[in-house]
């Protein structure tokens, strides 16, 4: 610092340099600061976990070292003030070297640049002692918002090849160790293996430097700027400017990249693109929909009730293809979008019939009018293509949705204010995003020609149609859904549904990009052919490899998905979406009958060949890419001539697709379980384990009942619960999963049990104890459906305890009950640990097959034998004393009670004598707020009161 002598006004000078240093001395004083004083004082503390501690553990975590112990939490608290005043001050010169006429990047870079060092200041002085949801969120936002820091700054960065460099080697390591931080974490505390916390403190420290290392760079831009100190005498300073580089990206102007950094960004445009992306995640709301909605009938009716026509509502495109009425459809497009709506406003009728009707509605006029907006904008590639990743990003916000919500839409139908349905909210905002987005077609009614000459069979494309449909419906609707495709059960070997989903999510954002920057590639045969290879090893493999064929699938349909999109549009809409969607249905149908052979005419041809659907599915994505391939792609030049400029640049969707994929990375954050579970009455050793058919999570008036599931189940004070009818992952079921907002909401360990290629109605384990391991068989079924079980090992206070999750075939199949109570019974008696059976056995009690389950050929017990009013389920048990029983009315959530009995481990199995409750210590008996008239309609019944045991 030095004063200026040439200029008598100018006090004192700084090299902008130094506030480069200064952020970056002062930003690793606070973290090497700290961690040198907790290593030194507090080592052996510092390094322990949950789980282990020194020598396993060997290296602390940045959450550790920083975090409430005296004095290293002072010492980092203290240089993180000290670095705030740089740190401002970095993003203030940032926006004054980046700033232009006409562009709001470095405005929004500059914002970002604050935020981010407020929730710094935010988790940096609200410990996770303190209060830890508020320290989580400020570190979810700061993460978060490092993503547009970070890339913003890379688009904005001056001619300077070597600070471009370093900020892309910096950024890129940072962004490539997530991979291995995400999968040490999982390690440490999923499968709690001894030193993978020490190795994931490694990349946690790693991130750090590399984040500050990343604000460094700007030394190189700011070594050529001066900050002058004047004394200045008056009001006014003037408007002298500095001058600035202002070629940002000019060697690569014409690139997609530079196009979406490009001048001219606005929030109204901005806006405009989101509520196009809100109109997609409608179609997908209201289409995915349909199914559940559907299900519920055959469900009750046991059979086919005649509701199931209504599938068959989404090839209401036919109808475009009659001349007038096309016309007529697109020249009042918002109409009819505002006519789909009612899809969303079923949620208001509460007789399930009308409400289905009301469903149907709204997919015929959903599907209607979005091929008739494809077909109107053909004239238009730009607002063609904007169109498409709407359309396409409307399923990824879908997914990121249910995500959120467990796997249910928040504005499905079968949801609503009492079971966590936002309904209200999404239908109004529905209407104003058609409302801003549905203005106008580039046709407005005429049918004007796409650009060049249209090549290929519309025929073909409509097979590429029906076949991409069905992919983004059966498998990229929910993050889950091929996760459970590869599941196998414990000890795990393969992705969980959270925090994998959100991996499932950013491939299928990736391959949107590609489709969209690349089309070329993503309409090869050599693309094909790794798509085919993907969907080959997801239906063939399991576990880790399983999901790699799962990820290639998911980038390859979602990049496909604009190249068959823009290409149906240039056909006939009637012909391409109709057939399109007609192939769909045949699809779906397919995928339904692989399970449901035993209810459907012609069912048992298809039975258990969820590989025919897929390759079925392939197939016809190969007819589009053939139909595609005779298409000759359209140069820049003459695309020009044909295109107005677009209204809706495709940066503005590349910027939703940026939030929605870091939304996925907060919510896969926020929903990491805790893994630190503990039952309810650990004084007493016991184990209180229940058996419920769920009836796939409709109640008796159709609503989402995991919310009402959740409440009985932790009002039983259930510790084990063996849950049937529970795989909810095809279409007709909504693809979700009751077992992931159970086990979440309850804090218990879960097993899915075989998944949805397995072809089975579903059995399901959630446990407040380990799993130490679990195996899933498909039990003998040579004729009716197949019968689905787990066994299990759970860690029950020490003692290894087999827990058998089964469910029986059908009354009508009596050969295959038979020969599965012989192989289930010889499972039961092979296990030298005690064992709980817990069951849906379609037998009556001490007849038939009862004698398999129950005495010398399993070794098992049944927990009460007087009990003669039993014919599905029922609880088995041996190698501990049983103590209690009860059943449990249902309510309207299902169809079938729950059955609870209590265990204690480690003593002896006892005698069938019933004792009174005064005799039973309190922690082994059942809650009393079930007594009499009981809660919200469950309470004890056929007993009217548990029984109790000596």
């Amino acid at each position: 610092m030095s004063s200026k002598s040439g200029d008598s006004d100018v006090v004192a000078t700084l090299n902008a340099k130094w506030i480069s240093w200064a952020h970056t001395a002062l930003a690793y004083c606070a973290f090497v600061g700290a961690l040198v004083v907790g290593i030194s004082l507090h080592y052996h503390k510092i390094v322990q976990n949950e789980f282990y501690g020194y020598p396993q553990e060997w290296f602390p975590s940045v959450s550790a070292t920083i975090g409430d112990r005296y004095p290293e939490r002072t010492v980092f608290q203290l240089f993180i003030a000290l670095t705030s005043g740089p740190r401002f001050a970095l993003v203030g010169l940032w926006y004054v070297l980046t700033r232009k006429p006409n562009s709001t990047l470095p405005k929004f870079v500059a914002g970002v640049g604050v935020f981010r060092s407020l929730t710094c200041g935010g988790w940096t002085y609200i410990t996770s002692t303190d209060d830890h949801d508020w320290h989580d969120i400020f570190m979810i936002s700061y993460l978060v918002a490092t993503i547009p820091w970070t890339f913003g700054c890379i688009a904005l960065s001056p001619k300077n090849p070597v600070a471009l460099k370093y900020r892309k080697y910096f950024s890129g390591s940072f962004y490539a160790l997530i991979v291995p931080l995400v999968y040490f974490f999982i390690q440490h505390k999923v499968h709690r293996v001894a030193g993978a916390y020490t190795i994931y403190a490694f990349f946690e420290w790693s991130l750090v430097l590399l984040d500050v290392a990343f604000d460094a760079v700007t030394v190189y831009e700011f070594q050529h700027f001066e900050i002058l100190i004047r004394d200045v005498k008056g009001l006014s300073r003037g408007a002298g400017k500095l001058a600035v580089f202002d070629d940002v990206f000019a060697k690569e102007k014409n690139s997609p990249v530079g196009a979406v950094f490009s001048p001219g960004f606005s929030w109204t445009g901005l806006l405009d693109t989101v509520a196009d992306v809100y109109n997609g995640f409608v179609f997908w709301s209201i289409l995915t929909s349909l199914g559940v909605s559907v299900w519920y009938f055959p469900l009750w009716h046991m059979g086919i009730s005649g509701y199931e026509v209504l599938v068959m509502t989404t090839i209401s495109p036919f109808l475009l293809w009659i001349g007038p009425l096309r016309r007529f459809i697109i020249r009042h497009i918002r109409i009819c979008h505002l006519l789909s709506l009612s899809g969303l406003a079923a949620y208001l009728i509460e007789t399930p019939a009308n409400r289905v009707f009301c469903v149907g509605f709204g997919v015929w006029m959903s599907s209607l009018s979005w091929a008739a907006t494809f077909y109107a904008e053909r004239a238009q590639p730009h607002r063609l293509e904007a169109r498409i990743l709407a359309f396409s990003l409307g399923l990824l916000a879908s997914s990121i949705a249910k995500f959120a919500f467990y796997t249910n839409n928040p504005i499905w139908p079968i949801m609503h204010g009492a079971n966590g349905g936002w309904n209200g909210l999404g239908l109004t905002l529905a209407v104003l995003a058609i409302w801003k987005s549905t203005g106008s077609t580039a046709s407005s009614g005429v049918d004007l020609q796409a650009p060049g000459p249209t090549r290929g069979s519309a025929t073909l494309t409509s097979f590429g149609l029906g076949g991409l449909f069905f992919a983004m419906h059966s498998l990229l609707s929910d993050s889950s859904t091929m996760i459970f495709w590869v599941w196998e059960g414990y000890p795990v070997r393969g992705p969980i549904a959270v925090p994998h989903g959100a991996v499932t999510l950013l491939a299928m954002g990736f391959g949107l990009c590609m489709g969209i920057l690349n089309p070329g590639l993503s309409r090869s045969w050599v693309s094909y052919g790794v798509g085919s290879i993907g969907a080959a090893i997801l239906t063939t493999t399991k576990h880790w490899r399983g999901y790699y064929g799962a990820l290639t699938l998911a980038v390859y349909v979602m990049s496909i998905a604009p190249v068959l999109l823009s290409h149906a549009a240039r056909h006939s809409p009637g012909r391409t979406f109709g057939f399109g969607f007609l192939i769909y249905n045949i699809l779906v149908l397919a995928h339904v009958w692989v399970v449901a052979y035993a209810f459907v005419p012609g069912g048992p041809i298809m039975r258990e060949h969820t590989d025919w659907v897929m390759t079925a599915m392939m197939l016809c994505i190969g007819a589009g890419v053939f139909s595609v391939s005779l298409q000759p792609p359209i140069s820049p030049t003459k695309e020009k001539r044909f295109s107005r400029p677009s209204t809706k640049p495709r940066r503005y969707y590349l910027c939703v697709l940026g939030f929605l994929e870091a939304l996925a990375i907060a919510i896969a954050y926020l929903r990491f379980p805790s893994y630190d579970y503990t039952p309810y009455h650990p004084e007493t050793k016991s184990i209180t384990a229940g058996i419920w058919t769920i009836h796939f999570s409709l109640d008796n008036d159709m609503w989402s009942s995991e919310r009402r599931m959740r409440d009985l189940l932790k009002d039983v004070e259930l510790d084990v619960i063996g849950l049937l009818e529970s795989d909810l992952q095809r279409i007709i079921m909504g693809n979700r999963d009751t077992t992931q907002f159970l086990a979440e909401d309850l804090g218990m360990y879960v097993d899915f049990g075989p998944g949805p290629n397995k072809h089975t109605w579903g059995a399901a384990l959630l446990s407040k104890f380990p799993i130490v391991n679990s195996t899933h068989h498909l039990l003998p079924s040579p004729v009716g459906e197949l019968a689905p079980a787990i066994e299990a090992t759970i860690d029950a206070y020490g003692t290894l305890v087999d827990v058998f999750v089964f469910h029986s075939g059908q009354e009508e199949d009596p050969e295959d009950r038979r020969l599965q109570s012989l192989y289930l019974a010889e499972r039961m008696k092979a296990t030298p640990r005690p064992a709980i059976l817990l069951s849906y056995l379609v037998i009556q009690p001490h007849v038939g097959n009862y004698h398999t389950y129950v005495g010398e050929k399993s070794g098992m017990r049944d927990i009460d034998p007087t009990d003669w009013d039993r014919w599905c389920e029922y609880i088995l048990y041996k190698g501990m004393k049983r103590t209690g029983y009860a059943r449990v009315s249902r309510h309207t959530i299902t169809d079938t009670e729950l059955q609870v009995g209590k265990f204690v481990v480690d003593q002896p199995e006892g005698s069938d004598v019933i004792i009174p409750e005064e005799q039973v210590p309190e922690g082994l008996r059942f809650p009393g707020l079930l007594k009499g008239e009981g809660v919200r309609g469950h309470r004890y019944h056929v007993f009217d009161a548990p029984r109790y045991y000596n």
